[in-house]
Parts: C-alpha cells; structure tokens; sequence
C-alpha cells in the first residue's frame, strides 16, 4: 500500500507541475503517517484512509504550492501564517515544500499545535512552528502571507486576521469555491475586499477549489 501511495503522490506532484525531492516526498508521507498516528489522540481529521488523506490533504495542500511561488516569485524567503490551521494543512506542506518560507501554523485547540510542533521536530522542519492561541488575540509581527483553508467566512478570516497581513503583503483564502454571498459580505462588513480568484484542481480528487486573494481596500489592486 505504501509504495502505491508512494506512486499516487508522485504523480499527483507532477500533475500540479511541482517537481518533488526525494526528501520532500519522504517528508510528506512521514508527515501522513503522523497525522494517522496521532489522529486518535489529537482528533486531527475526520479522514483516516491513506488515499482519501493524500488527495483530501495532501494533494490538495500541495496544489496551491505553484500558485503561492507565483505570487511571491519576487521574494526568496517569505513568512507565513496558516490560521486555523488544525493539524497543519496547508502549513506543514508549505514548509516541506519551501525550505526558505518561515510558516507559523496556529490554532485555538492546543492539542493541535502541540502536534504540529511534534511534527517540526520528526520532519526537522526547522522553518515550521505551531502556536496555541486564537487568532484574534495572537501578537506577531506582521507576515508575507496570511493564509486558510476552510477557516471561516471571508469577512470573519479579514476582519479576524487582515491585521497580521504587512503593508505589503497578501490574505488568502483557500475555499471549495467562490461564493458571491460571502463576498458581498465581505466589502459591507470589513476594510477588506476580493482583489481575484483563481480555481483550482486537485488531482485525484473530484472536488470544487479555488484561492480567494483579498485586498485592503485603501490600497491600489494588484495584479496576481
């Protein structure tokens, strides 16, 4: 079975135009047999079986991986924040897969960071950590990226987190797709607004995804 995820993984990564290392493909099915370990004990995800959890998490992490490089192709080194991040999709993928990004990964339930710190240490991801706080009350300096997959409404994920985003940095939103009603909320209730979005396809998986790129809006749009 292993060798067949081995296999599934390999082609899924180079569907999405990501040309995998041997250690990142090492890394990334550790990073699964933790999250399978540890599931029990943490309540990390809902899904427990290998080919669900490579298309449903890993796979679908991964695949806004080129999407993330285009965005900040100006930029070597990059931090990021993953709110809400649970048992750290998409910042653990994120930081197997760009050695030189920063990735903070934080969470309200403790016993998910505490994982996700567990995981930093296995992997040796010396560029990952995991923080226990809610994401309204954490204090951080400003990143390059604030990112969610699934977190919340538009208007709650800006409202609760536009703060954490530099002048000159980006807030997205991994959804299942563009909804117009969230959107609309989105420009009433926060300084907030959708700058673009871009779907998204995931291998293996049969499935709506997109990335939501939001902007303030006192600042002029940019391009993607």
């Amino acid at each position: 079975m292993q060798t067949e995820i081995s296999q599934r993984l390999r082609e899924g990564s180079q569907a999405l135009g990501l040309d995998l290392s041997a250690e990142q493909e090492h890394a990334l099915l550790q990073y699964m047999q933790q999250l399978k370990r540890w599931n029990k004990t943490y309540n990390l995800t809902a899904i427990k079986d290998d080919e669900q959890m490579l298309s449903h998490h890993i796979l679908d992490s991964l695949a806004v991986v080129a999407p993330l490089r285009r965005k900040f192709s100006h930029k070597v080194a990059i931090s990021v924040l993953d709110v809400g991040s649970g048992g750290g999709l998409p910042g653990v993928v994120l930081a197997i897969m760009n050695p030189d990004w920063q990735v903070m990964c934080v969470d309200a339930v403790e016993k998910k960071t505490t994982f996700i710190t567990l995981s930093s240490g296995i992997l040796n991801l010396k560029n990952l950590s995991g923080k226990h706080s809610r994401i309204e009350k954490l204090v951080i300096e400003p990143v390059d990226l604030v990112i969610s997959r699934a977190f919340a409404s538009l208007v709650d994920f800006a409202n609760w987190s536009g703060h954490h985003v530099a002048n000159d940095g980006h807030l997205i939103a991994m959804k299942g797709h563009y909804i117009e009603s969230e959107v609309e909320e989105l420009s009433a209730r926060s300084d907030w607004q959708v700058e673009s979005y871009e779907n998204i396809l995931v291998p293996q998986l049969d499935a709506q995804r997109c990335l939501i790129y939001l902007h303030r809006k006192n600042l002029v749009k940019r391009g993607n």
